[in-house]
């Protein structure tokens, strides 16, 4: 019988895991928080232009959703390869306890690898408040797309598995809301009718 890895994606690996697995599933780990306090230079920004990407902080109690992939044995270089090369934005392997949804209460914790990018790497940001991370999110574009898409698409699949991050979730909001007022700003002024135009020229 092959040996079996997991590793947790908690930010683009949910939606776009990109690698070959046995099985997915939904998890979380405990203890860690996910903060959009990580530079992007190659995925959701440039260099010079870093966009703002998910990592963990450590936080008591904190509870992280995210999504579990099996990995089985023959595949597990090939994948853990593509996922360096994918993560080497200043993004580390770190094995961590790993809790499925479908536990049904167990306390027993699997083993994962986790993708972590910590303060003494090169592109981390750090905390900044909201305000300034949405302004930073809207500017920002690189290879991988728009930061913006990063932030829905992360604030959607949350919510696709009944998630809780407000950090998340109120960033999207924002982010929403701006787009929305923009494009309140853009719309062009309803033509007047012919009538009107006929009465305003008597």
């Amino acid at each position: 019988m092959h040996r079996e890895t997991w590793i947790f994606g908690y930010g683009s690996l949910i939606w776009r895991p990109a690698f070959r697995f046995e099985q997915m599933a939904p998890g979380y780990i405990t203890g860690w928080a996910r903060r959009f306090w990580q530079g992007s230079t190659d995925h959701r920004g440039v260099p010079g232009a870093p966009g703002r990407v998910v990592t963990l902080i450590p936080e008591p109690g904190a509870r992280c959703w995210g999504m579990a992939y099996r990995v089985v044995e023959p595949d597990l270089d090939e994948v853990l390869r593509a996922l360096d090369h994918r993560e080497k934005g200043g993004y580390a392997r770190h094995d961590m306890p790993l809790f499925m949804a479908d536990d049904a209460g167990s306390r027993a914790a699997r083993t994962a690898i986790v993708y972590m990018a910590t303060p003494d790497n090169p592109d981390y940001l750090g905390e900044a408040p909201l305000p300034a991370i949405v302004a930073q999110v809207l500017a920002s574009h690189g290879p991988s797309g728009s930061n913006v898409e990063y932030v829905l698409r992360l604030a959607e699949s949350l919510a696709a598995m009944d998630a809780d991050d407000a950090h998340v979730a109120e960033l999207a909001r924002l982010i929403r809301a701006h787009e929305r007022a923009t494009m309140c700003r853009s719309d062009p002024p309803a033509r007047a009718s012919t009538t009107q135009i006929a009465e305003t020229s008597l």
